[in-house]
Order: C-alpha cells, then sequence, then structure tokens
C-alpha cells in the first residue's frame, strides 16, 4: 500500500508540474555568434532584422556581440587563426581571412540569386585558385571620398573647388578657409593605405606590374605620398592624425570632422551616416567628388562582408540566416535604413529608398554615385587583390615614418618594396 500511495503522490505531482513546464520559454536549439563592428547606426538596424528573424525561426538565436572596429582589425585575425572564430563576423580585410570562410553554397537556397546579384563582389571574398562559391554577403559598398565643411568655405567667403579640381587645387583652398577662420587642419586623411591608394591611382600609380604582379613603388605612387609628406610640413595636414599612432594602425579624424575642426576630410561613404548624427545642423557638410591628377579621379571601393567561419558547428543554420540577410526586401531595408551603398545589382537598377531627411546626405550619396562610375580600373583590380593589405600596410608604416622624421622618403620607398615583398614570401605568394 505504501508504495501505491507514493506512486500516486508523484504522478499527481508530476501533472500538477505540466502547467508550469509548459509555461516555461522554449529555448533556441542552435546559437548563432556574430562578432560586428559599426560605423554609425548599422548595428542597430541589423539587431532589428535579426530580432525578427528569430521570430520567424524560434529555434535559432543570433547574438550580435558588437566590437570597437579595431577588434575586429586587431583582435580577430589571432582568434581566427587559433581555431576560435565566431560563427560569423563583419569584415573589411575581405581576402585576408578567406581561406578560413565557409563556403555557403551548399547551404543556400537558390545560389544562382547570388550569382546574378552579387557577381561583382563575390570574388572578393573567396579562397586564392576559387572561382566559384559563395564564402560572404557584402554589408555595404563604399566608396573612398572627400567630405567638406561647406560652412567654413562660407565663413571664409572662399568657394568651394569644382567638379574636376586637382588635389593641388583643394589643397591651395583648404589651407585658406583654414588660415583666415584659424581651424587647425586643413586636410585630414585616415591613416591607411587604403584611403591613399585612390589619390595615388589619380596620380598614374599601377600597384601592379604589366604581368600582374605586385608591384608597390612606381611614379605615380611616389607624387601623391610626396604631396602628402609635403603637406605635413607646409600645414595642409596635421601630424595629430598620421604622427598619433604607430606601426600599422587605423586612425581616422571622424571626431575632428564633427567638431569642425577639419575643412576637409579624406575617408568615405561609410561615414554618412555617422556625421547625419554627430554633427546633425552643425554645420553644412557633404561628400564632394574625387579630386583628380593626371591619370583619373579615383578613389577605391571597398566595403564590409558578412562571413562564416569553417569552424561553426551550425552551417545550414548560418546559410538560412545568410539567405534571408541577402533577400532583396530585407537587403534593401537594411540599406536605407543604414545610408549604405549597395552591392546589390538588382537593387541598383531600382534605386533604394533612403530614410534620409537631410539635404546633405542625398549630396552625399548623389557625389557617392558619380565617384564610383570615376573608378579606375586599377582601383578594382586592387580591392580585389587578396593580399592588398601586403601593400597597403608598408604604404601606411614607411610613409608614416618619414612623416615623422624617422627616414628620408626616399628610404620609406626602399622599405615599402622590401617590405612588401617579405610580406609576399611570407604569405606564400609567388
Amino acid at each position: 500500500m505504501k508504495t501505491l500511495f507514493r506512486r500516486t503522490i508523484m504522478a499527481g505531482a508530476a501533472m500538477l508540474a505540466l502547467p508550469l513546464l509548459a509555461a516555461a520559454p522554449a529555448r533556441a536549439a542552435t546559437e548563432l555568434r556574430i562578432m560586428w563592428y559599426s560605423d554609425a547606426n548599422e548595428g542597430d538596424v541589423m539587431r532589428d532584422l535579426l530580432d525578427r528573424f528569430e521570430k520567424a525561426n524560434p529555434d535559432i538565436k543570433v547574438v550580435l556581440d558588437r566590437v570597437p572596429y579595431k577588434t575586429i582589425t586587431d583582435n580577430l585575425p589571432a582568434l581566427v587563426s587559433s581555431g576560435q572564430a565566431p560563427d560569423m563576423a563583419r569584415v573589411t580585410d575581405l581576402g585576408g581571412q578567406s581561406s578560413y570562410y565557409l563556403n555557403l553554397t551548399p547551404y543556400l537556397k537558390d545560389k544562382a540569386y547570388w550569382e546574378t546579384n552579387f557577381k561583382d563582389v563575390l570574388p572578393w571574398v573567396r579562397p586564392a585558385g576559387e572561382t566559384d562559391g559563395v564564402y560572404g554577403l557584402m554589408t555595404q559598398l563604399t566608396i573612398t571620398m572627400p567630405i567638406v565643411n561647406e560652412t567654413l568655405f562660407q565663413q571664409a567667403g572662399i568657394p568651394l573647388p569644382g567638379p574636376t579640381a586637382t588635389w593641388d587645387d583643394w589643397a591651395k583652398a583648404a589651407k585658406a578657409v583654414a588660415a583666415k577662420l584659424n581651424v587647425p587642419i586643413p586636410i585630414a586623411i585616415d591613416r591607411s593605405g587604403h584611403r591613399i591608394a585612390g589619390p595615388a591611382i589619380s596620380y598614374g600609380a599601377k600597384f601592379f606590374s604589366a604581368d600582374g604582379q605586385p608591384a608597390l613603388v612606381d611614379d605615380g605612387l611616389k607624387t601623391m605620398a610626396r604631396k602628402i609628406y609635403d603637406w605635413h610640413k607646409d600645414g595642409v595636414m596635421s601630424k595629430a592624425i598620421w604622427g598619433s599612432v604607430g606601426g600599422a594602425a587605423y586612425r581616422g579624424a571622424n571626431e575632428e570632422f564633427s567638431n569642425g575642426q577639419v575643412v576637409l576630410y579624406m575617408s568615405g561613404s561609410w561615414q554618412f551616416g555617422q556625421f547625419a548624427k554627430t554633427v546633425g545642423d552643425g554645420f553644412d557638410w557633404h561628400g564632394v567628388p574625387n579630386p583628380c591628377g593626371p591619370a583619373g579621379c579615383s578613389g577605391m571601393p571597398g566595403g564590409a562582408g558578412l562571413v562564416a567561419y569553417k569552424t561553426s558547428k551550425h552551417p545550414a543554420e548560418i546559410g538560412k540566416l545568410m539567405d534571408y540577410l541577402a533577400s532583396e526586401p530585407v537587403y534593401a531595408e537594411f540599406h536605407a535604413r543604414t545610408l549604405f551603398l549597395t552591392a546589390h545589382k538588382g537593387l541598383m537598377a531600382k534605386g533604394i529608398s533612403y530614410a534620409a531627411d537631410k539635404p546633405q546626405i542625398k549630396k552625399s550619396l548623389d557625389a557617392a554615385f558619380a565617384n564610383v562610375k570615376a573608378l579606375s580600373p586599377v582601383a578594382f583590380q586592387l580591392q580585389g587583390y587578396r593580399l592588398n593589405r601586403v601593400l597597403f600596410t608598408p604604404l601606411t608604416v614607411r610613409l608614416n615614418q618619414a612623416i615623422s622624421g624617422e627616414m628620408s622618403l626616399d628610404d620609406a620607398f626602399t622599405r615599402m618594396t622590401q617590405d612588401m615583398q617579405d610580406g609576399l614570401k611570407a604569405a606564400g605568394a609567388k
């Protein structure tokens, strides 16, 4: 009887517990982690889109780990190479880690959709030797270009240089504005080889030999590098940007520009959303055409890609998420709300209704699209080269050392070439 009584009590307790167990929230069977950096509001927009994905797919939870851009450039590569990569990450060194990327093709619903709409940028994230496969989704297409504080020009009574103005024209005008209004920085250029490359190409830099091999230093690159070197000597540029950090470290001037301390800022289209928020109505600003040289008026294409890593244990779920993010309505909304240029060919043709209520945004986007059309083929070749950082890094490091007085500019050119050759050898490139 005791045994029967005990069983009856236990069964009754279990039945009473059923409603409590049923009320407990179901836990997602799969958790994906994305390491994500933001220039402006794209992290908030992405989180909103991911919330909708989770609602439609309750068995998948997506954690968006938001980190500074420096974490992506300085820490993520070490995590990846040591086998500790997150499931996914937003990266700008598209080719540098490509050997670790997961080929998404087996997990996508319609590869043809990807090939049709992203065919120009899919090669940017493919590993060396791969000519097929989907290895990532471009979250934005960017163009390097200057952004001007037009209010300062108006206050100084100096007209803006025209659409075919050279870098020398802009340097002269920006210096005159800064001198008249006591502005500390006439021209700021992000401390980045990628940012210098466009102007160098406009002055004839080829970056590759006739047989397609990397060749960093030529007359075109020397011309632009010398301009930057001289501008630091005569006050057109400030060592507060390039001289403030060492090695290959990135240093932008977005805070200085937002505070009205820069007349012309050579950065890129990814800054539009940030400046719409940080500058607000503080002054009139907008993007302008890339200044010209004898070889053209080029910037550099680029962007950030969302990639997945082979070490992830959830490739099927990653494929489902990537299909969702790449779908035309979701992709269009992300770009409309973040004010990014799109890499989606279908949306390029249709156009995107940007959520922009400020005239400087419209003017900047118009200038960005015009700058895309003016891109040199050399710029596309350089951006698509998987080892382009082997070129960008020596350019940044050695030019900075010359600007800081650690070596002559001629010595810097010699060291750039040697560094490039050492980098290619270390990467196993011929």
